[in-house]
């Protein structure tokens, strides 16, 4: 039977469209300067993020074909939500400052590296195995999505009085991305705790609402 559309469509990856939109959305709201959007726009991604393996892990007769496209496009979300998402945001609020913004296209590439990577070595492993990865190969480049608007309110309330932190931010992430270091995947405590301090940085965003631009 031929298909109408190419792609899958079921609940498995709806998750990881909808972190790809919200992604879109705040590379849009960054470059229009609304930059509490942009960030609340990161953390929806991140969200979609934390869920999606465990939805589609849910369908057990899922095809080699519906598995493999499942990687290959978390990873292509992954890139746009916390690679392109987070340089275009840093490039914007620093000013567009051309030194700024190639150590923002190197963290991009970072990402880009990390995630094909990622992608090669777990084709590999389930080609071996059907159990879950329990542990991350470097940083992994979600972390983004709790990092990034932690600095935010910190910079918007004058914690951090300079924007430099931002591309700083970037370098020490972009060398985690790539350093082979083994960190093991959050467990549920790890996870709540996390859900717990983006619902505080959610809280702080909301502040900002109706804010100028800095």
């Amino acid at each position: 039977m031929k298909k109408r559309l190419l792609g899958h469509y079921d609940y498995t990856v709806i998750l990881t469209y909808c972190g790809m939109l919200f992604a879109f959305c705040g590379i849009l709201r960054a470059v229009s300067q609304n930059y509490w959007e942009a960030v609340f726009c990161l953390m929806s991604a991140g969200f979609c993020d934390m869920f999606d393996g465990a939805v589609a892990s849910t369908k057990a007769d899922r095809t080699a074909d519906g598995k493999r496209f499942g990687i290959q496009i978390d990873s292509l979300s992954d890139l746009v939500s916390f690679g392109v998402l987070p340089g275009v945001f840093v490039y914007m609020i620093t000013g567009k400052n051309a030194a700024v913004g190639l150590i923002c296209a190197l963290f991009v590439l970072c990402a880009l590296i990390r995630l094909a990577y990622f992608n090669v070595l777990e084709e590999k492993r389930q080609e071996q195995t059907d159990r879950r990865c329990r542990s991350f190969l470097g940083v992994p480049v979600t972390t983004s999505a709790i990092l990034l608007p932690f600095f935010y309110l910190l910079h918007h309330f004058r914690i951090c009085r300079t924007s430099i932190c931002f591309p700083i931010l970037l370098i020490l992430m972009g060398i985690g991305y790539l350093t082979p270091v083994e960190i093991k995947k959050p467990g549920f405590l790890a996870k709540a705790g996390i859900l717990i301090v983006g619902f505080f940085e959610a809280v702080g965003l909301f502040f900002l609402m109706g804010a100028e631009p800095l």
